[in-house]
């Protein structure tokens, strides 16, 4: 089975190759070889789960602190759409109550 390029896997398959990557006496690279996975996409599942398990260095984001960031971000992108409405409807009405 070949990985296909952007291929997305669940997080339980995620979970389940890390772990099995840990404990297996093979290499990172047979596990995703027999797994169908790319051995750089594992190596980064357990990078990610050894920072989650507080084993990363500094200023390295857990999956969780990933997750929030994006969330933030997601919802800036949406307040700054709000605040140009805002100013446009602003604008707008200053000029009708000019008249």
């Amino acid at each position: 089975m070949s990985n296909k390029a952007g291929k997305r896997y669940s997080k339980e398959f995620k979970r389940d190759a890390v772990a099995l990557a840990r404990s297996s006496s093979k290499t990172v690279t047979e596990v995703a070889r027999d797994l169908g996975v790319s051995p750089e996409g594992l190596r980064s599942w357990v990078k990610q789960d050894q920072i989650d398990r507080g084993e990363g260095g500094p200023g390295e984001l857990t999956g969780a602190e990933h997750e929030e960031l994006r969330r933030l971000r997601r919802q800036n992108i949406e307040q700054q759409r709000t605040i140009e409405v805002l100013k446009k409807a602003t604008a707008f009405f200053a000029r009708e109550s000019e008249r």
